[in-house]
């Protein structure tokens, strides 16, 4: 017997500082839309509301986005007429909110439909600070679950007393790509890229993204790979000056890197494509969308070893984890893969990606912890109700 449609609404409350139309939105977030289009593929009915600064409803591929202004915290949506009306009439099943930034309206959500179990959704939000923490505790209760790209980043949170024992944790990855896989030597011509291997980075420039020590790796290989070069594509440098003083002062680097900044969408496929591997050094990352980039390229990657690059990798079943802070690591991994980054381990990366993170991936994803979370709220509310017909619901 056929599972019977859930009607599930995704909801962000972050606001665009460019207040751009809800057209124009669709096509400069891209995630919105592909995690929208996933979740339809496990069969529910998808609807989206998202903070704007126009009110329009838009339907693409099976999803209805509905704009409107409601994401202020100054006027949360629990005090919004309209946003109250949206929502029943919407007469959602279940609610996936992006982001676990948003308390105030998490808990305005909960009082305008109580019943209907509510999912946050993880975006590199991090620890609240401690005054903040009583109210983040209180929105968290209110959630029947929370999803994480990886288990280990939800540590910090149960360490800080802010996730409810009741709360189930789900591992969902933040997004999925609509790149593919194309012929290297194409790409390669089209692109300029040279070099064996020739290794790409997609990030930015700061801290967190540490390419001083993924430069520091990348000389320490050059000795023993001659003909390594590297390619760096970036948005945000606050690095900038730090790094380009670093490849001018080694000889290692000065000939072998190029820093290309910031380059059309559609060219970071390209240069995947062309890309014998993908290299980032990130300390702590929400998901990471190049990686996923990577990813679905069939670009095997040597990335840092933290929590979400090891749920995505498949705790390096492809490509290769790497220690923060740790060059020589680095310079290993590379020295390794450079002469295995093959078309066969481009076709394993790529069935990875398909098996795990796809849009038919992530759409079963989506559809399982849906339906989870339901069932254990209708659980509960059957034990609550007549506790001698409560049980437990069956591990899948």
């Amino acid at each position: 017997m056929p599972r019977p449609l859930l009607h599930v609404v995704q909801i962000s409350f972050f606001n665009d500082a460019e207040a751009r139309s809800p057209a124009q939105l669709l096509d400069a977030w891209p995630s919105l839309v592909d995690v929208a289009e996933a979740a339809a593929r496990s069969g529910n009915r998808i609807s989206v509301l998202q903070a704007c600064s126009h009110t329009q409803h838009l339907a693409r591929a099976g999803v209805d986005y509905h704009f409107q202004p409601f994401g202020d915290a100054a006027a949360p949506n629990s005090r919004s007429t309209a946003f109250r009306e949206m929502l029943r009439q919407l007469a959602p099943d279940v609610f996936h909110v992006h982001g676990l930034g948003f308390p105030r309206h998490v808990l305005g959500l909960s009082a305008s439909a109580p019943g209907i179990p509510m999912i946050l959704q993880d975006h590199a939000d991090g620890l609240p600070r401690m005054w903040r923490r009583p109210l983040y505790r209180r929105a968290m209760a209110a959630a029947a679950g929370l999803a994480f790209c990886a288990a280990g980043q939800a540590r910090s949170f149960i360490a800080a007393g802010l996730v409810h024992r009741r709360t189930q944790l789900h591992e969902i990855p933040e997004s999925t790509s609509r790149f593919s896989p194309g012929d290297r030597r194409l790409a390669r011509s089209a692109t300029g890229v040279e070099g064996d291997p020739a290794v790409l980075w997609v990030g930015h420039l700061d801290a967190n993204k540490d390419p001083l020590t993924v430069l520091a790796g990348i000389s320490a290989a050059a000795r023993a790979l001659p003909r390594l070069r590297l390619y760096c594509c970036f948005g945000q440098a606050p690095l900038l000056r730090a790094v380009q003083a670093r490849i001018a002062n080694d000889p290692q680097l000065r000939d072998r890197v190029q820093l290309l900044g910031r380059v059309p969408h559609e060219r970071i496929e390209q240069l995947m494509r062309a890309a014998d591997l993908f290299v980032l050094g990130s300390h702590r990352e929400g998901s990471g969308y190049s990686l996923i980039e990577a990813l679905a390229c069939g670009l095997p990657p040597i990335v840092t070893d933290i929590p979400s690059f090891g749920s995505l990798t498949g705790t390096g079943a492809v490509g290769m984890l790497w220690p923060c802070d740790n060059p020589q690591a680095l310079c290993d991994a590379l020295r390794s893969m450079a002469g295995r980054a093959d078309s066969l381990m481009r076709r394993a990366v790529r069935t990875h990606f398909d098996r795990e993170l796809s849009f038919d991936a992530l759409g079963r994803k989506l559809g399982a912890m849906y339906l989870d979370v339901l069932r254990r709220r209708q659980v509960t509310a059957v034990s609550m109700s007549r506790p001698e017909a409560s049980r437990p619901i069956p591990a899948r």
